[in-house]
């Protein structure tokens, strides 16, 4: 993991060897109050370390004192164009800021809100995407975006809290394009130690945008890059976190409870396997413990081929065998598998307790 300075988000530490804190944001306007509160609570609830809010306008800033007193996780105001919306933000009590300083005004507007993030002890996040880049850096790309003009894009921006002593950043430069947002940040983590924020902007619906986020988020945190993540889907903000946690868990970075292991099928599999794994995967949701469990399709080779697994039911028809890093345990009728699989991992953390 690269070395990277520490923020603090309302107590969730970002940076400096800190876990990866998984981000999602509120789909409701702070305005709307108590759809907004039982969203993010939920949203902390399945796993998330931050929530991000939209602050359109001055009501919507004003309600945030409301917000942030009814909930547990730190709330993160994203603001846009008018500085004065960060000033009431702070004023109502959020964890952090994300602004864009080229399109909150003349600079000594963003010195207001620097002063006052100071004196809060309120950190900012600079974000910039591949679709808001400054004119002149488009122009010197032939009028496209690149990575290289997204990285000075960010870090002018970074260079004016600089220049007024404020070095409580992070940083995130998102694009709807995967190789561009990895490039990115590749070359952002080259010239600066402030924390990374990963995020595949404009992701898409649950399966296509899962995919880009993996593979976009999943690529830089193998190169020991990012301190904080979020998943951008087009769909219920819950599923971002699950997301984020299945990209941690399947990196081996953060593991979250149980992971699911289980075979595509193939022509010797008897059982309906899709079912199975499908059944096991949501009953797996009650444990806690980082076990890796299997579901495997074939009674010869299942234990065998997932030997790594803590444990795992090889199914055949009729009956299947219930088994503990590739020993089988003992036989099951085929109707008592998933129970049996269960009752074994919940004695195994009764045992541990």
């Amino acid at each position: 993991m690269n070395h990277t300075r520490q923020v603090n988000v309302g107590g969730v530490r970002i940076g400096g060897g800190a876990p990866i804190a998984i981000q999602s944001m509120s789909t409701f306007s702070p305005t709307d109050t108590a759809r907004a509160v039982a969203q993010i609570n939920a949203l902390g609830a399945a796993g998330a370390d931050i929530v991000r809010v939209a602050v359109p306008d001055k009501k919507a800033a004003e309600a945030l004192r409301d917000l942030r007193a009814l909930t547990e996780v730190p709330i993160v105001a994203d603001i846009h164009f008018d500085y004065r919306l960060a000033l009431t933000a702070m004023e109502a009590g959020v964890d952090g800021l994300r602004i864009n300083p080229g399109n909150i005004g003349r600079r000594e507007n963003v010195v207001k809100v620097v002063e006052m993030a100071r004196q809060t002890g309120t950190p900012i996040r600079i974000g910039i995407n591949a679709g808001s880049l400054p004119q002149d850096l488009l122009d010197a790309a032939g009028g496209h975006p690149t990575a290289e003009g997204m990285v000075e894009g960010a870090l002018r921006h970074v260079r004016i809290l600089e220049e007024e002593n404020f070095r409580d950043i992070v940083i995130s430069v998102k694009s709807s394009d995967v190789p561009m947002m990895v490039r990115a940040n590749r070359i952002l983590a080259e010239q600066t130690e402030y924390p990374l924020h990963l995020g595949v902007t404009e992701a898409g619906t649950e399966y296509r945008g899962t995919v880009k986020s993996a593979i976009g988020i999943g690529a830089l945190l193998l190169d020991g890059i990012g301190d904080t993540i979020r998943v951008s889907l087009t769909d219920d903000p819950l599923k971002e976190v699950r997301a984020a946690r299945e990209i941690l868990s399947s990196l081996g970075i953060q593991q979250y409870g149980p992971v699911l292991i289980s075979c595509p099928t193939c022509g010797r599999t008897q059982v309906n396997l899709i079912h199975i794994a499908q059944e096991v995967e949501e009953r797996l949701k009650e444990f806690k413990s980082p076990l890796r469990i299997a579901v495997m399709g074939c009674a010869v080779n299942g234990p065998g081929e997932a030997r790594e697994a803590d444990f795992g039911i090889a199914c055949g028809k009729g009956s299947g065998l219930l088994f503990s890093k590739g020993q089988v345990l003992r036989s099951v009728p085929e109707n008592e598998l998933i129970d049996a699989l269960l009752d074994e991992i919940r004695r195994y953390e009764e045992q541990k307790q």
